[in-house]
């Protein structure tokens, strides 16, 4: 499914099935080979994108946070400006994976760390920009994407309710384009107790012209399909191809073998949900045959009595009888013919008088 179908719904949101993202991220190590690895087994999964990260870090990091030392078991530098600089792609880099996930019919964007990295992002042609939890209460780097004019999904970890709504009035005061929100808690890995869940419906209700989502750092998959069954239309999970390497993010990551399962989960969950109309479905019709329950006489009718409540039982009858439910409109009636003791009594016995 292509981004923009999400929003092509004539208002009926549910319609549409939701749109999965894998957020490969900084999963790629630096390292383009996995990188495209990585795409390849997201588009095979059945993943509608592969979402990158772009930062320019000059432009993202003071030069005190790039020099200071990063003595971690995650770090590729003993600084954390060296740490950074091995895991961030450059532009051509990134135009090269962008036309490798064209080639996987995969669709490929990325989130906009900063106005440099925007930029870019916008001329490359993405189906959307998304700009991280990091940055939702960074107004001016909204006011920027917005004035972009593109399709825009803003995640919404750490911050307070208040700063979300600024941040949405900001981007759609400055764009016509679409606005999606995902519901978002930035711990990783996220605990079930911290996700909170109740947040999308309420999305939802405040934010009835947005289409609503959930980006997850849970492990496992419970909590995902939750958020699909609250009515998330877009779902973002990390992944990866090894989840004890080095990397603060592989551990509440997706191996691409979970993503395919996780997508087929929220592909069944999608056709459960179905419409608020309760009809009878065609599975029930056989059990409603062998199972319901219809009227029967209490005792022997005689062609002329006038029916009583307590000339009526509702059992299982075979042949079956009128539908239980039609009890009030069967009492006062007369009986067009006799009916024996316990047998089902039909609209054929019975005389309609004006």
């Amino acid at each position: 499914m292509l981004f923009r179908e999400i929003f092509q719904n004539d208002g009926v949101k549910e319609k549409f099935r939701t749109y999965v993202i894998a957020e490969i991220g900084q999963n790629h190590q630096g390292d383009m080979a996995l990188a495209k690895r990585l795409i390849h087994r997201c588009a095979v999964a059945g993943a509608d994108c592969v979402k990158f990260q772009k930062s320019d870090l000059k432009r993202k990091f003071t030069f005190s946070a790039l020099d200071s030392p990063y003595d971690s078991e995650n770090s590729f530098g003993s600084t954390y400006g060296e740490h950074k600089r091995h895991l961030e792609f450059s532009e051509e880099e990134f135009k090269e994976l962008h036309a490798y996930a064209t080639e996987c019919k995969i669709e490929f964007s990325a989130s906009a760390m900063d106005e440099v990295s925007l930029d870019f992002l916008v001329q490359l042609g993405l189906p959307f920009i998304k700009i991280g939890s990091g940055d939702t209460n960074n107004f001016p780097l909204l006011k920027k994407a917005a004035k972009a004019e593109q399709p825009i999904i803003l995640s919404t970890g750490m911050q307070q309710e208040n700063t979300i709504r600024r941040a949405v009035d900001i981007i759609t005061g400055h764009n016509n384009s679409p606005l999606a929100i995902l519901h978002c808690v930035s711990g990783y890995p996220q605990l079930a107790n911290e996700t909170n869940l109740s947040l999308i419906p309420k999305y939802r209700e405040e934010f009835p012209n947005l289409i609503v989502g959930y980006s997850g750092h849970e492990e496992g998959t419970a909590i995902t399909l939750a958020a699909v069954a609250l009515g998330a239309k877009i779902v973002e999970r990390h992944v990866t191809l090894d989840k004890t390497i080095k990397g603060t993010d592989h551990k509440c990551s997706l191996l691409p073998e979970e993503l395919k399962q996780l997508i087929q989960e929220i592909r069944t969950i999608e056709v459960a949900i179905g419409q608020p109309v309760k009809t009878i479905q065609t599975c029930e019709i056989p059990c409603k045959h062998k199972l319901g329950k219809t009227l029967v006489a209490a005792r022997n009718l005689t062609t002329g009595d006038c029916i009583k409540e307590s000339d009526i039982n509702v059992k299982v009858s075979v042949p079956r009888g009128i539908e239980a439910e039609y009890i009030d409109e069967v009492i006062g009636k007369v009986c067009k013919t006799d009916i024996l003791e316990d047998s089902p009594i039909g609209w054929e016995n019975l005389v309609y008088l004006n």
